[in-house]
């Protein structure tokens, strides 16, 4: 919904009306934020579906789009409604909290603290100095809250803020080592290049994305949460037109409206975007730097959003969003120094210190683990080359992949 509101039509009819019928119909939203949903639209409480379909399709008054069928302005148009929707709710939350409270710090989680476009635009409004989304929003983080509800409720132990903060950058999976990478290696007979030097690997694979290729990084413990952030990563470069093309049919397998997000160097985020600040766990938008964009054509907006897709619209058209956007990860030498060191190796070598960053795994697939996960998803995809751990595999070298039933259909598509 976030990457294809922005091809709706800011104050159309067609957006007000939408949002006029979510308002009436589908949500009651009340002064503080506090929303009361009308079950006659939704099965979640006591079925296997999030909406009854037959009653939204007669309310908006178009069916359901059906997976991988075409994307029309209707669909762009409804996704920014209910994005303008979802934020005016958290502004009236966040009001309250701060009335509530007089605290200049705001914690945020839950599915919708996922929604970076309404997280960035509440840190740029100045109503709380500093912002911090848990990075595991959602279901999943409830693992921490119980932790820290025993730590600090059973236990009675001091709340103090740590800056910027104690999670270690989400970096608290498993972790995998060169033997266990080697097995890996030896069971699919994969060649492979070992460095001794890591800073020369980095050299080496900041030319090799420098010179276009795609490569798979894993590297030390796995993230927690749903983003990928450098440890478990698919990386490109930013500056290459055709990558975000590439990115999305040729390797994740998804539509090809989807933006990707940049990772930068924390010291060097805000030459390339505007007020940033730390955003470790990519959970925060911020405007590419003007200086940074190109002109628009005249009547731009009124094109049809697949003419918007592909217009290159700033100096690094690949994390740059049709509104001119990204969904920034800053890389922080304490908590992630290979990755830093990979991103300070591209930004020695070509003066740009920002990275692509996607997930390394395709669509409707979890994120890989294992060696073995990350190596089965290389093979699979377009994936030029593969780093793990200190060891560098390139596809051309790779023994055949065995052919297999549409591997694609392990997984529900997201």
């Amino acid at each position: 919904m976030m990457g294809l509101a922005p091809y709706g039509r800011p104050g159309s009819k067609e957006v007000e009306h939408f949002k006029e019928l979510i308002k009436k119909h589908l949500v009651k939203i009340y002064p503080d934020g506090s929303v009361w949903l009308n079950q006659e639209y939704f099965d979640y409480a006591v079925g296997l579906r999030m909406v009854k379909e037959e009653k939204w399709e007669k309310l908006f008054g178009f069916p359901r789009r059906i997976p991988e069928s075409d994307i029309d302005q209707v669909h762009c148009d409804f996704a920014l409604a209910a994005q303008e929707v979802t934020e005016e709710i958290i502004f009236r939350l966040a009001q309250t909290a701060k009335e509530l409270t007089g605290s200049q710090n705001l914690v945020m989680a839950g599915g919708v603290a996922l929604n970076c476009v309404a997280n960035g635009k509440l840190l740029r409004s100045g109503l709380f100095e500093n912002l911090w989304i848990q990075p595991a929003a959602g279901d999943a983080g409830g693992a921490l809250g119980a932790a820290l509800a025993t730590y600090h409720i059973y236990f009675g132990k001091p709340r103090e803020i740590q800056k910027p903060d104690a999670m270690q950058g989400a970096f608290l999976g498993p972790e995998f080592s060169d033997l266990d990478i080697k097995k890996v290696a030896r069971k699919y007979k994969a060649p492979y290049k070992e460095f001794e030097d890591f800073d020369e690997l980095c050299q080496v694979v900041a030319r090799l994305i420098a010179e276009g290729y795609v490569v798979g990084w894993f590297q030390g413990r796995m993230e927690w949460g749903p983003r990928a952030l450098g440890n478990r990563s698919i990386l490109a470069d930013p500056r290459n037109p055709e990558m975000q093309k590439r990115l999305n049919l040729k390797i994740k397998f998804r539509e090809s409206f989807r933006p990707f997000a940049p990772s930068v160097l924390y010291e060097k985020a805000q030459d390339y975007f505007e007020d940033a600040t730390i955003s470790p766990y990519m959970l925060l938008v911020f405007p590419v730097k003007k200086e940074l964009r190109r002109e628009l054509p005249e009547g731009y907006h009124d094109f049809p959003w697949r003419e918007k897709l592909y217009y290159i619209r700033s100096e690094l058209p690949a994390i740059t969003h049709i509104d001119f956007s990204a969904r920034v990860q800053t890389v922080h030498r304490e908590t992630n120094p290979r990755y830093w060191k990979l991103l300070k190796a591209f930004e020695d070598l070509t003066g740009c210190a920002v990275l692509v960053n996607t997930s390394f795994n395709v669509r409707g697939e979890p994120i890989v683990c294992t060696p073995e996960d990350a190596y089965r998803c290389f093979m699979r995809t377009e994936m030029d080359y593969l780093v793990m751990g200190n060891l560098l595999f390139d596809k051309k070298e790779q023994p055949p992949w065995p052919e297999e039933k549409d591997w694609r259909e392990e997984y529900g598509l997201d």
